[in-house]
């Protein structure tokens, strides 16, 4: 058993070249969000979920990005609704999100 039953990951990576990045599309926004939501529902701590910001996850292009491990699930979201998706659907239900879901 893994230290987190979900480990997610949000790419917070700010460029300042042009070239889109997550920080533009509100991914520390949601970060909080989804932390602050999991830490309601009791989600959080050993055997639990960990929300965990990190910089460039190298997909930027497709942004703003997330990963879920184990698995290695990418997600990509626009607002709090997708956000509440991905925690409903594979945090609480270990359903992906195939709408939002990205190419492994």
């Amino acid at each position: 058993m893994t230290y987190y039953r979900h480990h997610v990951f949000f790419c917070t990576n700010a460029r300042d070249d042009g070239r889109q990045s997550c920080d533009q599309c509100g991914a520390q926004e949601m970060r909080n969000h989804l932390k602050q939501r999991a830490k309601a529902l009791g989600l959080t701590g050993p055997g639990g979920v960990q929300i965990s910001t990190a910089g460039c996850l190298g997909r930027c292009e497709l942004g703003p990005v997330v990963v879920v491990y184990p698995e290695g699930v990418w997600y990509t979201f626009v607002d709090q609704e997708d956000i509440e998706e991905i925690l409903q659907s594979h945090l609480l239900a270990g359903k992906h999100v195939k709408r939002l879901k990205l190419p492994g």
